[in-house]
């Protein structure tokens, strides 16, 4: 893995936006068009170029704490209810990354009303002038429908949010909004994927660099995003990679790629962004439907990934971890010949962590239990047996690493629900 990579931001973070908002057709592009429309506002309100940058990053990743499809498709309603929790769970999760701490200040306020200058303050706390500039973008991209034609919904947009000038938005930042009315590129970009590429511009110049600790940051504050969106998978991805990387030890990777295994580990699940956590809390077996859903989550976190260049081949580990050697896996279908040997590596430890691991509809299986399971997909040619047959070797010292990194995982959820109040 490259030591101190530069990588700009938008990079960073564009495969995020956009697995995100793919958990309904109704949320396109939702995420990218706020980001866009807070840039445009900021710009036109002449705001230093720093801020109007954060600004933009946190108009993009403004509903990251927004876990279920309900909850998403909730707050694409102009009138908000009870919109506050889901952005103080992403204020949360973002702040836990550094090159992310101001946009997390900024989120945390987004859906705070200004309520004639009072909104200038909450809990004894300065709010940042940011938040209310997404949430004048926020509310003014919602109403934005793919139905007609945009240049012929502005002045319906300018009034919808001029009603609730002094109340609900800053009255300086409405204004500018009704300024931007009179650009109509603004509106045609919003309604396009050109909002994604005047994100690209205005954040493509703000590098960050990525080693493999800042990676390694990255991936478990996706790895919270993924997890957190439920108790029954929130401690998975931890306890992959914990098992993982012990595993790739054994197996015989250097300390280098075990480390570079653990951030794949963290991101191998990362596609679940796009699988609303309905499915992913139910208890009972999916329907066809349903689990047709969740199978692609692996297509999009190969999807997700494959553009940031620093992952290199961290990817294919993360990404082929549902492939099986003998071409009964998904979504490639791909045989033993294609399927590195980190990927392998990454299949025997997360089916060990799903087995093992204890879901509130059920509790893990036995070590007979889990043995029985795993040498039958090795009789089945479906998990790599040298890699099983080191686990099984060492099984209660990993499951003792599985244990011990979900109990640590268990306790970061508890207390981030806490904090949620």
């Amino acid at each position: 893995m490259p030591k101190g990579l530069q990588i700009s931001v938008w990079d960073l973070i564009s495969p995020l936006v956009r697995t995100f908002d793919m958990m309904s057709p109704r949320l396109a592009e939702h995420s990218s068009r706020v980001g866009y429309l807070a840039m445009r506002l900021a710009e036109e309100l002449g705001l230093p170029p720093e801020e109007r940058r954060e600004i933009a990053l946190a108009g993009a990743l403004h509903d990251i704490g927004a876990f279920s499809l309900k909850e998403r498709l909730d707050l694409l309603d102009f009138e908000e209810t009870k919109p506050t929790q889901h952005a103080r769970a992403g204020s949360l999760l973002l702040r836990g990354f550094e090159p992310f701490k101001a946009a997390a200040s900024i989120v945390e306020f987004h859906h705070l009303p200004w309520d004639g200058g009072a909104g200038a303050r909450h809990e004894g706390r300065d709010v940042p002038r940011g938040s209310h500039v997404i949430h004048l973008a926020d509310r003014a991209a919602v109403l934005v429908s793919e139905e007609s034609e945009v240049l012929g919904q502005v002045s319906g947009i300018c009034e919808a949010v001029s009603r609730r000038r002094g109340e609900v938005f800053v009255p300086e930042f409405v204004d500018a909004l009704l300024r931007l009315a009179e650009k109509d590129y603004v509106w045609l970009d919003l309604a396009s994927e050109a909002a994604g590429t005047g994100l690209r511009e205005a954040l493509g110049s703000r590098d960050v660099e990525v080693g493999s600790e800042a990676l390694l940051e990255l991936a478990r504050l996706i790895c919270r995003v993924i997890d957190f969106k439920s108790e029954f998978t929130a401690t998975h991805s931890s306890g992959v990679a914990a098992t993982g990387k012990e595993l790739a030890r054994l197996v015989g990777f250097s300390s280098q790629e075990c480390t570079s295994f653990e951030i794949a580990a963290y991101l191998h699940d990362a596609g679940k962004l796009a699988v609303p956590s309905e499915i992913l809390e139910k208890p009972g077996r999916l329907t066809a439907q349903e689990w047709d859903v969740m199978r692609t989550h692996v297509y999009h976190t190969y999807q997700m990934l494959s553009p940031i260049e620093a992952l290199g081949v961290i990817t294919p580990w993360g990404a082929l971890h549902q492939e099986r050697l003998n071409g009964s896996g998904y979504p490639f279908g791909f045989t033993a010949d294609a399927i590195p040997l980190g990927a392998r590596v990454m299949a025997v430890a997360d089916v060990f962590t799903g087995i093992t691991e204890n879901r509130p509809y059920r509790k893990g299986m036995s070590r007979e239990e889990a043995t029985g399971v795993l040498r039958q997909m090795v009789e089945r040619n479906e998990l790599d047996g040298r890699i099983v047959g080191l686990l099984l070797a060492s099984y209660e010292e990993l499951n003792t690493i599985r244990a011990e990194a979900q109990s640590q995982a268990i306790h970061e959820y508890e207390t981030f629900q806490a904090a949620l109040g």
